[in-house]
């Protein structure tokens, strides 16, 4: 009998051992509203789901637990489990490539790229920094600027602009080989800035404007599909390499779903989002031939981050053919 007994609580442990929970935590700093929140509103969902029970999610939005920077960090530190936003570049360095002016030309070729080998190689490079990144997409879509001085129509029309840009290496020799004086700021801070004067205008996805407000403090924008850049999801390696296989399966598969539900609400929202945002502020659209001063004026982005060694001129031309889809 008391073999029996040993028997059944040795059963049960193992039995509880297999169906150990492991707590996934995650946050970004946009809203619950908007669609990297609700890709991983879907993401928390299906997980739970697929997994039965195995997987624990935990969501937290709008910057409550702090900035990207911060959030980042606790990645790193595996405080947090996951997270998604601008400092990608921890991750890989080569993510900075996505971030080039004018390295794709519309949605069709930005989602080529971010699903092709070529993107995959860079998410596999992650895990030499400590991060798993089993799905990368494309970050809410084509920037567009604003500002409260004058309409953008050539480059020129940026030269003395204080414009806020992220605090990431290729939005700043951006901004400066456009003209403008640019001014490294959260996005959070943005809106009182503008208020203030403190900066004359910024750059940032349709959706991020009109879900902080900036049309409020702003009159003019400018939208000429210039940059994209990435949306990888970044995961803490060692907390991923501690799931069983088949619920590392789970979870990639799920992650890649998730991502690109993100990539189509982003797609799909764009033109609205302009829409509303032209109710407010004085809209111009650069296209065609117009787009040339700005690409000529892009082009030592190129030189610099190539001589920086984040990327080669060989990497540049692979992610293009990618995107072309050759």
């Amino acid at each position: 009998m008391r073999r029996l007994a040993v028997f059944i609580c040795l059963a049960l442990w193992c039995c509880g051992a297999e169906r150990s929970v492991h707590r996934f935590r995650y946050a970004n700093s946009q809203p619950p509203q908007h669609p990297r929140s609700l890709s991983m509103d879907f993401f928390e969902e299906e997980l739970e789901k697929r997994a039965r029970g195995r997987i624990d999610v935990e969501t937290y939005y709008s910057g409550v637990l702090g900035r990207e920077r911060e959030l980042m960090d606790m990645v790193a530190l595996n405080i947090l489990q996951g997270t998604r936003g601008g400092f990608f570049a921890d991750a890989s360095p080569k993510y900075t490539l996505f971030l080039l002016p004018f390295l794709v030309e519309d949605w069709d070729q930005a989602l080529r790229l971010v699903n092709s080998a070529f993107a995959a190689r860079i998410n596999r490079d992650a895990r030499k920094n400590g991060f798993h990144v089993p799905a990368c997409g494309i970050s809410q879509g084509f920037r567009a600027h604003t500002n409260g001085v004058r309409p953008i129509r050539r480059p020129e029309d940026f030269i003395g602009l204080k414009m806020r840009v992220p605090p990431q290496e290729a939005n700043v020799i951006t901004a400066q080989a456009f003209g403008a004086n640019p001014q490294e700021l959260p996005f959070t801070e943005v809106y009182q800035a503008a208020k203030t004067g403190v900066i004359d205008g910024q750059d940032n996805a349709p959706s991020n404007l009109w879900d902080m407000r900036i049309h409020e403090v702003q009159k003019y924008l400018t939208i000429s599909n210039y940059s994209t850049g990435p949306d990888p999801f970044m995961v803490n390696l060692d907390w991923y390499e501690s799931l069983p296989a088949d619920l590392q399966r789970i979870f990639d598969a799920t992650a890649r779903e998730a991502i690109a539900y993100s990539d189509r609400m982003n797609r799909q929202s764009e033109q609205e989002y302009i829409r509303k945002l032209s109710e407010y502020l004085e809209t111009n659209f650069i296209e065609g031939a117009d787009l040339d001063p700005f690409r000529e004026a892009a082009r030592p982005v190129y030189d610099y981050l190539i001589g920086k060694g984040y990327f080669t001129w060989e990497e540049v031309e692979e992610a293009r053919r990618a995107a072309r889809g050759e």
